[in-house]
């Protein structure tokens, strides 16, 4: 599975079968995670593993009760180390870089778990202390987000999402793009549609040439 398939693949999965999942995987997802780029390099982040099922409805009771995330094989609270980025970068480094260094760990955390054909979903929602005193998160750090993960036991579609002419602007803000197809190197919409088709046939045809 290439990038691009995996980022297409991606879907928040809330329900999930009832099958551990290898800690193999599990090393391979933080791994990944631990690959994100990061304001300065700092990496300060943390990655606590819950997958004790009494820490699991406790971690879904700090997250606003949500508790179809009890059910999920393994979650992984990202945690920001705050102080480190306050060092550096003051209140922007505060306000800002921790954001964003743990979003980037954890969208790589996410596609990790896709390339291994495992569901995940990111939540954002939760009661920040509770979740701390549950996972022993000390002061000098703050959770940021938890990612549910195991293997899924539904296939969510795509959610709607906005076609790339309303969001791609070309030298300036809302400078929008004439004709979106031809700037990105496709002539038109019907000849993306036939490179898209061609490579994917092409790949079904390696796939039974592998597995003959």
């Amino acid at each position: 599975m290439d990038a691009f398939e995996c980022i297409q693949k991606r879907r928040s999965v809330r329900r999930f079968l009832d099958v551990p999942v290898e800690m193999e995987k599990i090393g391979k997802i933080l791994n990944a995670g631990r690959l994100a780029p990061s304001a300065g390099n700092l990496q300060n982040w943390g990655f606590i593993i819950v997958n004790d099922p009494g820490n699991k409805k406790a971690v879904a009771e700090a997250c606003l009760r949500q508790m179809w995330m009890s059910a999920a094989p393994v979650l992984i609270v990202v945690c920001a180390q705050s102080e480190k980025s306050s060092k550096f970068y003051g209140l922007r480094g505060e306000r800002l870089y921790n954001i964003q260094n743990c979003s980037a760990a954890a969208e790589n955390m996410l596609l990790a778990a896709t390339a291994l054909d495992l569901g995940s979903c990111w939540v954002g929602a939760f009661e920040e202390d509770m979740l701390s005193t549950v996972c022993g998160i000390p002061a000098e750090a703050r959770p940021q987000m938890v990612i549910a993960i195991g293997y899924a036991a539904e296939k969510p579609n795509m959610p709607t999402k906005h076609i790339l002419e309303k969001m791609a602007f070309l030298e300036k803000y809302n400078n929008r793009i004439k004709d979106i197809d031809i700037t990105l190197g496709y002539t038109s919409k019907s000849v993306r549609k036939a490179v898209d088709k061609t490579k994917e046939i092409i790949e079904k045809m390696h796939k039974k040439l592998k597995k003959e």
